[in-house]
């Protein structure tokens, strides 16, 4: 075989000869720009002739505080096809954060959305190794800024040559993007995805979630959350049209508006997403979902309510897939293996809220305490452990982060889960919320998934709290529907006919306005119990003091 590397090259090239005519759009406020792969290419060619002119060249990094647009989509390619490394950054970060990745990573460049140049420049004056900043609009003017120097996106690239001669010796082993994890102790931790662990992503999505030429992709993910889930690099390759929604991503009538016009077919999302689309549609949005074939929820637990509400009410094609920053992300996915298609609905459904079965490509094992394989029982606990093309083997600049998740070849990712004997994998807690009471562990997922199907549960999360006798022990913290109401009374009782043990049932329940989540839309169990040791949330006294467990 010929000695040919992997380059994400290879698919813009691809794209831009094979595809000229498929199209791509930006959804903005009021207005949805449309433009092809062959006006795409061209756009992307001028930026990589713009950056060479700014001194940027193999190696250097530059960053990304951008929304899902189609500029956003020409660094994509633009940054890494040169051999420059794109820094994708979270702006949901807080700003000391933000501060940490940018300088952390050595970025050269920012690259700022119009929406968060107020962002940029509270933080300007901490960042050491920024030496312009580049803001994407849509507005023909530049926006009045302190940043400095600042230049016009479209016209820092509009003097430049609409060709550029995209390097074919670049290492495959090179990094082309990195992305720091959102921490959730400590600062945040880089992972860098290098060439070929893209492209072998990418085929493995395609592989793995069916993706075609026809499809038409919905960037719901954010772009600076593990590349969007990979879809980008995939959608090019293959030539689909992509539609990328910006800040109406999280407008739930403009977003199945877009779904509707655009003819989707394609899109994948966590579930706090997917939550915000079902509660709109419980109000009687309007919607048409019959373009849609596949949709992913992925980043954390669907619950049951929500993927057979958002099936069978409104034929909205929802199963989930695992992964995680570390991972590309796509190491799983819920799909049914032909011959269990057939089984009753519940045993379907129970299959889909999984985390699924290990994608081509990886390895993977679910070790117990002492490091042993568990049973593939479906019952016995462990740690997920994976390795793969895909899958980090070290975190950037960081070899205490590094020794502690890769010590011995594997990524240990922290989630807990069993395995059945058709391979499919159910998560059961991550390793730092299982609650430990009495010796025994409680997962705090189950309690969620169980409460969550209370119909007058909007949001539930289950942390574990200090326990003077049981060590912990479990505490709900629930958000009830508008006008919905119920008592803890109530609720303990309902989850008494779903949990496989009374002793797992919370002592207290406490109902909150809201629940802190993360800047990837997680609920954020570090702040809650935050909350509860400082006082904001009160748990009521004696709480646990009756609990029996075993």
């Amino acid at each position: 075989m010929m000695n040919y590397p992997l380059l994400l090259r290879t698919f813009l090239l691809r794209a831009a000869r094979y595809f000229p005519r498929k199209e791509i759009c930006s959804v903005f406020p009021g207005e949805t720009f449309r433009y092809t792969y062959a006006d795409y290419f061209r756009r992307t060619c001028r930026l990589a002739n713009a950056l060479t002119a700014a001194g940027i060249g193999r190696g250097d990094r530059v960053a990304s505080l951008c929304l899902n647009t189609h500029r956003h989509l020409e660094l994509y390619f633009g940054v890494p096809c040169l051999g420059a490394v794109l820094h994708t950054v979270n702006f949901r970060l807080p700003l000391h954060h933000l501060v940490h990745v940018i300088n952390h990573a050595e970025d050269r460049i920012l690259f700022v959305d119009e929406e968060f140049v107020f962002i940029a420049e509270m933080i300007k004056d901490q960042l050491r190794t920024v030496e312009r900043y580049v803001i994407l609009t849509q507005n023909p003017r530049l926006p009045e800024t302190t940043l400095s120097p600042v230049h016009h996106y479209d016209d820092w690239i509009a003097s430049h040559p609409d060709g550029f001669e995209f390097p074919e010796d670049l290492d495959e082993w090179a990094p082309a993007l990195l992305c720091y994890t959102s921490a959730t102790t400590g600062d945040p931790k880089g992972v860098v995805y290098t060439h070929r662990g893209i492209v072998l992503h990418s085929f493995a999505v395609g592989i793995t979630l069916g993706v075609r030429e026809e499809d038409c992709v919905l960037h719901v993910v954010p772009m600076f959350h593990a590349n969007a889930w990979g879809a980008p690099f995939g959608a090019v390759a293959l030539g689909c049209k992509q539609v990328l929604p910006g800040r109406e991503v999280i407008n739930m009538e403009a977003l199945c508006r877009t779904i509707a016009q655009e003819r989707v077919t394609f899109t994948a999302g966590v579930p706090t997403i997917w939550m915000m689309l079902y509660d709109y549609l419980e109000k009687g949005g309007w919607h048409d979902f019959s373009s849609l074939k596949s949709v992913y929820s992925g980043g954390a637990p669907c619950p049951s309510y929500l993927m057979e509400g958002l099936n069978e009410k409104y034929a909205f094609p929802i199963c989930n897939a695992y992964g995680m920053t570390e991972t590309s992300p796509l190491a799983l996915a819920a799909i049914p293996k032909s011959y269990l298609k057939d089984r009753p609905k519940e045993e379907l459904y129970e299959l889909k809220r999984s985390a699924g079965l290990l994608v081509p490509g990886l390895e993977m094992k679910i070790v117990d305490a002492s490091g042993r394989e568990v049973a593939a029982d479906g019952s016995q606990w462990g740690e997920i452990l994976l390795r793969g093309p895909w899958v980090a083997g070290e975190y950037y600049r960081d070899p205490e982060a590094s020794a502690a998740f890769f010590p011995d070849g594997w990524l240990h990712t922290g989630d807990v889960a069993t395995i059945d004997g058709e391979g499919y994998v159910r998560l059961v807690d991550r390793t730092k919320d299982l609650v430990k009471s009495g010796g025994e562990w409680i997962s705090s997922v189950d309690l969620e998934n169980a409460l969550m199907l209370h119909p007058a549960v909007a949001e539930a999360a289950v942390i574990g709290i200090p326990h003077p006798k049981w060590q912990e022990r479990p505490l709900g913290c629930v958000v009830l529907k508008p006008c919905a109401r119920a008592t803890q009374e109530e609720l303990r009782a309902f989850l008494g006919e779903r949990v496989k043990a009374r002793w797992w049932i919370p002592d207290a329940i406490v109902f909150l306005d809201q629940i802190p989540k993360t800047s990837v839309g997680k609920f954020s169990k570090k702040d809650l119990r935050a909350m509860v040791a400082d006082g904001r949330i009160k748990v009521p006294r004696g709480a646990g003091d009756d609990a029996p467990p075993r």
